[in-house]
């Protein structure tokens, strides 16, 4: 965001008193506090809201259309079409050099497909959607899993169970909890069920730019960690496998993350604002 403007909100929107003072005495006992800059104040958050409200339905969208024949560019069609038509923009286009300007990942790709003319959907496939939006500078981030035709049943569950993933890791971003209590949550109950969580990549801030500080990682120690502050805008979305957790990147498109035992993958994601009664959901 432009310095004048961060100058501007600092001055008339400032972290209020009580937050700050625990935020200062966290760092006096070594703990680990964001920096100011990333606590989000009023304006950026109705901003960062309404981002969302438009991520949402730009998912809602694709739901109605997503079926098996489907090619993965049909789908980048309808959410640059529909996102432009609100007005604002998809943020994976030409992020670091990304083709489109959504990421659909099938069965055993764990995220960061790109959508093509000559892939289609086929029945029995699941498929993640990830969402991002830019509007008026601010964003909102959000995936999505959704299932083509007659599913099996293993792949049935490990939809439902990330899914169950990331409520879990909701329920543990408490204010004044830490980024080590989500990760926990939610990979005591991946394992619990069987299966691995992705290590090498999370969540992480959101709001001002697609990717801020922290770091959100789904498996963690309790208490360990960066605070999680009220104000702060962050994404948790636990990519987890049915297999091992190991994966690699596509040596061809720089991109696509899949599986090394080719096992398949899902991923649910949230953009949520840490409250200080708990936390809402901006995007989903």
């Amino acid at each position: 965001m432009d310095e004048l403007i961060w100058e501007k909100i600092d001055r008339e929107e400032p972290i209020p008193a009580h937050v700050y003072e625990k935020m200062t005495e966290l760092r006096r006992r070594h703990k680990e506090v964001i920096d100011d800059e990333y606590i989000k104040r009023p304006t950026m958050i109705e901003g960062i809201r309404r981002a969302g409200v438009i991520n949402t339905a730009v998912l809602d969208e694709v739901g109605k259309h997503i079926c098996a024949g489907m090619r993965t560019s049909e789908i980048d069609d309808i959410v640059r079409e529909f996102t432009h038509a609100q007005g604002a923009v998809c943020a994976p286009y030409g992020y670091e050099g990304y083709p489109k300007s959504v990421c659909t990942s099938i069965n055993s790709e764990v995220c960061h497909g790109i959508p093509s003319r000559l892939v289609k959907l086929h029945n029995g496939d699941i498929v993640n959607v990830d969402c991002t939006t830019i509007l008026d500078g601010y964003y909102a981030d959000a995936s999505r899993m959704f299932m083509i035709g007659n599913v099996s049943e293993e792949r049935r569950r490990l939809v439902e169970e990330t899914k169950k993933c990331l409520e879990i890791g909701i329920e543990a971003a408490q204010p004044w909890n830490t980024v080590g209590d989500i990760g926990y949550a939610i990979s005591r109950y991946a394992h619990s069920k069987g299966y691995s969580v992705v290590t090498q990549l999370g969540g992480h801030g959101v709001g001002l730019e697609f990717h801020e500080d922290p770091f959100v990682s789904h498996v963690g120690s309790r208490g360990k960690g960066m605070v999680l502050v009220p104000g702060m805008v962050i994404t948790i979305e636990p990519m987890i496998n049915a297999g091992r957790k190991d994966i690699y990147i596509d040596s061809y498109n720089g991109w696509t993350v899949y599986t090394k035992d080719g096992s398949d993958s899902a991923q649910w994601e949230h953009t949520i604002l840490i409250t200080e009664t708990g936390n809402e959901i901006l995007t989903y």
